[in-house]
C-alpha cells in the first residue's frame, strides 16, 4: 500500500512552494529563493507521479463504475486492463521515489567508453554505445561534453571519456557501468558469420575539488605535442597534457583541446572522479561485502548486458529481462532498461533496510 499520507503531504509541500517562489520578499532573496527553488526541483519528480497515479486511479475508478451501463460496458472494458497496468507502474514507481536518495544521484557524471575484446569490431561497437549514450542525454535534455578521444580506423574508437552534466544523471547512468557484449555480423564479414565483441563503460559521479583533494606534489604532469589526425593544427603544438597520481598510479591524458591549460583542466575533473570512485568503492568494500552483489556494483569484469543483432534483442543480465527492440534501444530508447534497473536496486535496498 502507499503512504497516501506523505504522498499527500509532499503535494501540499510542492503547491506551498509553488506559491512562495513568486512572492516579492523571495524573488528579493537570491539566497532564499535558491533554497526553495532547489527544493521544488527535488519533488518535482515524485509530486508529478503521485498527480498521475490519482488522474489514473480516478479514471479507473470511473470506468468500473460504469461497467453496470450497457452503452459503455464494451469501451471501458478494453480501457480497464491498461488503466490497471498503469496504476501498477505507477505505484512501484512512487515506491522507489519515496526511499532515500543516493548522495551521488544529482551529480553529472564523467562517462568512459572503451573497445573491448574484438580488435576492430569492438572499436566500432565502443562509438555505437556512445552514440547511444548521446541519443539517450538528448531525449534528457542533458550536455555531453568530449574530455579525451582516442579513434579507431573505420570510424571507431578505442576510448571515448565525456562529461554528461544535467538533471539526475548519475541516478540514470550509474547502473551502465561493466561490460557490454555484442554479437552481430561485422560489414567486412564476407560469410555472414556472427562475431562477438565488447565494450567496457565506466560511469563515475564528478567531482568537485571539496571531495577529493590533489596534492601538487602527488602529481607528475608531462606536456607533449597532441596526437590527432594528419594535417590538424591541434599537432602544431605541445597541448597535450597527461597526469600521473603517484600515490594511486592512475594516468589519464587529454589531448582535444588545442589549449594546455584546457586539457589540464578536463585531465583534473577525470583524475578526480577516478579518484572519488576508488575512495566509495573502498568504503562500500568495508561496509558490507554483499552489497556488491547488487546491481549496480559496476564490476567492470562483470558481463552486464548483450546486444545481439540477428535477434534484435538486448539482455540485462544482472535482472535477466530481455527487450526485442534493440534497434531502438540503439536508438537512444534505454528509459525501460534504466527503470528496471533503478526499481530492481531500490527493492534489493528496501529489503535490506
Amino acid at each position: 500500500m502507499l503512504p497516501v499520507e506523505k504522498l499527500e503531504s509532499l503535494a501540499a509541500r510542492y503547491a506551498e512552494l509553488e506559491e512562495r517562489l513568486y512572492q516579492p520578499e523571495v524573488l528579493a532573496d537570491a539566497k532564499r529563493y535558491t533554497g526553495l527553488t532547489k527544493e521544488r526541483a527535488e519533488l518535482s519528480e515524485i509530486v508529478d507521479a503521485y498527480r498521475r497515479y490519482r488522474d489514473v486511479s480516478r479514471r479507473l475508478a470511473d470506468d468500473r463504475a460504469a461497467l453496470g451501463d450497457p452503452e459503455l460496458r464494451a469501451m471501458v472494458e478494453e480501457e480497464i486492463p491498461e488503466l490497471e497496468r498503469q496504476l501498477a507502474e505507477l505505484e512501484a514507481a512512487l515506491h522507489v521515489l519515496l526511499l532515500p536518495k543516493d548522495p551521488n544521484d544529482e551529480r553529472n557524471t564523467i562517462l568512459e567508453i572503451r573497445g573491448g575484446t574484438g580488435g576492430e569490431e569492438a572499436a566500432l561497437f565502443a562509438a555505437d554505445l556512445f552514440r547511444m549514450y548521446s541519443r539517450y542525454a538528448e531525449t534528457q535534455r542533458w550536455r555531453i561534453e568530449i574530455m579525451s578521444t582516442s579513434e579507431a580506423a573505420a570510424g571507431g574508437i578505442k576510448e571515448m571519456i565525456a562529461l554528461v552534466t544535467g538533471d539526475h544523471v548519475y541516478s540514470r547512468l550509474r547502473f551502465e557501468g561493466g561490460v557490454h557484449r555484442v554479437q552481430r555480423v561485422p560489414a567486412t564479414e564476407s560469410q555472414g558469420r556472427i562475431h562477438t565483441s565488447t565494450a567496457t563503460v565506466a560511469v563515475m559521479p564528478e567531482a568537485d575539488d571539496v571531495d577529493v583533494q590533489v596534492r601538487d606534489e602527488d602529481l607528475e604532469i608531462s606536456i607533449a605535442a597532441s596526437g590527432g589526425p594528419g594535417g590538424q593544427g591541434v599537432n602544431t603544438t605541445n597541448s597535450a597534457v597527461q597526469l600521473h597520481h603517484k600515490p594511486s598510479g592512475i594516468i589519464v591524458k587529454c589531448q582535444d583541446e588545442r589549449s594546455q591549460i584546457k586539457n589540464k583542466a578536463k585531465a583534473m575533473k577525470i583524475l578526480r572522479s577516478r579518484l572519488l570512485e576508488r575512495e566509495q568503492q573502498a568504503q562500500d568494500d568495508a561496509i558490507s561485502a554483499e552489497r556488491r552483489t547488487m546491481v549496480g556494483s559496476g564490476d567492470r569484469a562483470e558481463k552486464i548486458r548483450t546486444y545481439n543483432f540477428p535477434q534484435n534483442r538486448v539482455t540485462d543480465h544482472r535482472i535477466q529481462l530481455t527487450l526485442h527492440k534493440l534497434d531502438q534501444v540503439m536508438e537512444g530508447d534505454l528509459e525501460e532498461l534504466i527503470t528496471a534497473l533503478r526499481s530492481h536496486h531500490q527493492a534489493e535496498l528496501r529489503d535490506a533496510s
